[in-house]
């Protein structure tokens, strides 16, 4: 594909300049990379002198644009979940000789090829196509599936462009089909980079925690984690859920509302913005946050807990850092990483498709021409799980763009198997000064998870839990007293059981088995408290050496004494729990049997 470039610098008033000053409009079949966020491509097409259908990655995109005062004379109509193809005749019919500026979800623009078919009107000529932030579509497909409905549309389109601030590399082969060129606009002495501080730990939560402490105490802040269950979690364990706020897809907005947090929104309110802000990734891309301050932003990254709060320094991190008009004062990215994430080159990761490609049509040639029933089934079977099934589409055709989402998601993977390798891939996106940091914590986020993994047995998440606490051994720390606070919640038996027996006793004598562990806890602590300096100065008050006692009140008199001090035996009381003070001999005062004390034992 050849690639084009545009170079530019600041305006006259010093400032970057917008998109319709470099560009009066975007050329057809074209791919524009615009490298900066906040050029306005989409005010650009939306201000053009054509009709124009726009495709945007989610919703608040689309409301925000169309209740935006410079569109207020644009003609500007959104489609999405709740407008139906009737409203979309009703505005077509009203717009007369006005140009068209549809604005549209990738799953709703079906309901405008209808509407243009119910009018009769050829939908392919009259409007040109911008699909806006085009790298959505290779990131997101694997679970929303119906991102690419318009894909095959778009390719009938006279006139139609993609358009991206993050490029990402898209193998279509319809791209060269129909010549697409690639226009990248390259900013020259201009001072475009943010600095980002990734901080790295092995324990997002607890640094969180200390970061807190660091915080300007004024103004608010905003926290990106493609993780509504993760957000849900740091809000509960940092204290901070009736001072925050979440902005998240519906779905999302029912779940919290089901665990009673109410200050969660599906659309941006920025009358409703809390001292902290938790945004998911439906508000990453081409949103536009409009604030009169600089605010500070966390990505939060914990592949841990949620692999899929990976943030991507080629397209997510660049993305969050321009949703902020008024610019930002500091970015921050707090994160882990997991040396079991595979990390493996391109070339490496296009050879793995060939090969699943490979497999999967080795086995479809056999089912073509199979005649048995149940070979067939077989084959169809296999067919069904292999890796290279997932990339089709519905029609059993190559989806490209699933393909290409593979490669990506592989790549994304490697970055997060170790620090210096997502260090790496924030310097190679040229956007960024980077800063590094480091906090390493004696206990991990994989540790924590290890507690909460609902599929271990009892003895394997016991064993986990005493393995941790000797981890924690004299530690003193706040952070060290905190978790030991984490693992009594999580299994409090265990964790008196430790302190009271030790880790060898527990796992290699009674091999965490609870009725032997509470067994010898009983006889522990019995022990401790008979032999204690209270009890054996009460037993040698009532007891000497070289007396004969009668066995009937050795008995009674031991159990007055245990009862005095709080001592509860593990069984009953005999003559014999003198032997645990004195060495006695055989003995008789009369014809009454009776022990003689020879000696102290302690």
């Amino acid at each position: 594909m050849h690639t084009e470039y545009i170079d530019f610098t600041l305006n006259k008033e010093s400032r970057i300049p917008y998109l319709t000053d470099l560009l009066p409009q975007i050329p057809t079949n074209t791919i524009l990379y615009k490298k900066i966020t906040g050029l306005g491509a989409t005010y650009g097409e939306l201000k053009a002198d054509r009709s124009s259908i726009i495709v945007e990655p989610n919703v608040p995109v689309i409301v925000g644009k169309c209740s935006d005062p410079k569109h207020k004379k644009d003609n500007l109509f959104g489609v999405y979940e709740g407008v139906y193809t009737k409203d979309i005749v009703n505005y077509i019919e009203k717009s007369g000789k006005k140009h068209l500026k549809l604005l549209t979800t990738p799953e709703s623009f079906r309901k405008i090829k209808d509407a243009f078919d119910i009018l009769n009107m050829d939908i392919y000529s009259i409007c040109f196509l911008l699909f806006d932030e085009c790298h959505k579509i290779v990131k997101d497909v694997d679970y929303r599936a119906d991102i690419t409905l318009p894909l095959d549309d778009f390719f009938r389109f006279d006139n139609k462009a993609l358009v991206s601030a993050t490029p990402i590399e898209l193998s279509d082969p319809r791209f060269n089909k129909q010549k697409f060129q690639t226009l990248e606009l390259r900013p020259q002495d201009l001072e475009y980079k943010k600095d980002i501080k990734v901080r790295w730990t092995n324990n997002v939560l607890q640094l969180m925690k200390e970061l807190r402490s660091e915080i300007n105490p004024e103004g608010h802040l905003f926290f990106f984690v493609n993780s509504t269950d993760m957000i849900y979690s740091l809000m509960q364990q940092l204290n901070i859920l009736d001072e925050s706020t979440v902005f998240c897809a519906p779905k999302s907005v029912d779940k919290l509302k089901e665990r009673k947090f109410k200050k969660a929104y599906a659309t941006w309110k920025k009358q409703e913005i809390s001292r902290y802000n938790f945004l998911t990734s439906r508000f990453f891309n081409a949103f536009d946050l409009e604030l009169e301050e600089q605010p500070d932003i966390y990505i939060i990254s914990d592949v841990y807990i949620a692999e899929h709060s990976k943030i991507d320094p080629f397209t997510d991190a660049i993305q969050i850092a321009g949703r902020f008009r008024n610019g930002v004062s500091s970015i921050n990215h707090i994160c882990n990483t997991n040396k079991d994430l595979p990390q493996r080159s391109l070339s490496e990761i296009k050879l793995t498709v060939q090969i699943f490609e490979g497999v999967y049509m080795t086995i479809k040639r056999y089912y073509d021409v199979a005649t048995i029933r149940a070979v067939r089934d077989a084959l169809s079977a296999i067919m069904n799980i292999l890796p290279f099934k997932a990339m089709l589409d519905k029609e059993g055709n190559k989806n490209w763009f699933l393909i290409d989402n593979y490669i990506d998601e592989a790549k994304l993977k490697g970055y997060y198997h170790d620090k210096e390798s997502l260090l790496d891939a924030y310097r190679n996106t040229d956007m960024f000064y980077v800063l590094s940091y480091s906090r390493y914590y004696k206990l991990s986020d994989l540790d924590r998870l290890k507690i909460e993994d609902k599929s271990q047995s009892i003895k394997e998440k016991r064993a986990i839990i005493v393995s941790q606490l000797e981890e924690l051994e004299g530690d003193t720390t706040s952070l060290a007293i905190e978790h030991k606070r984490t693992l009594i919640d999580a299994d409090a038996f265990i964790v008196e059981a430790y302190e009271v027996l030790g880790k060898k006793k527990i796992d290699e004598e009674f091999n965490y088995s609870q009725l032997q562990i509470r067994e010898a806890m009983i006889l522990k602590r019995f022990n401790e408290k008979s032999k204690g300096t209270e009890v054996v100065e009460l037993i040698k008050n009532s007891f000497k050496v070289g007396q004969k006692y009668r066995i009937d009140w050795i008995k009674s008199e031991i159990k007055r004494i245990y009862k005095l001090c709080n001592v509860h035996p593990p069984k009953a009381v005999t003559s014999e729990a003198i032997n645990e003070y004195f060495n006695t001999d055989p003995a008789y005062i009369k014809k009454d049997r009776a022990l003689l004390l020879i000696s102290e034992k302690v």
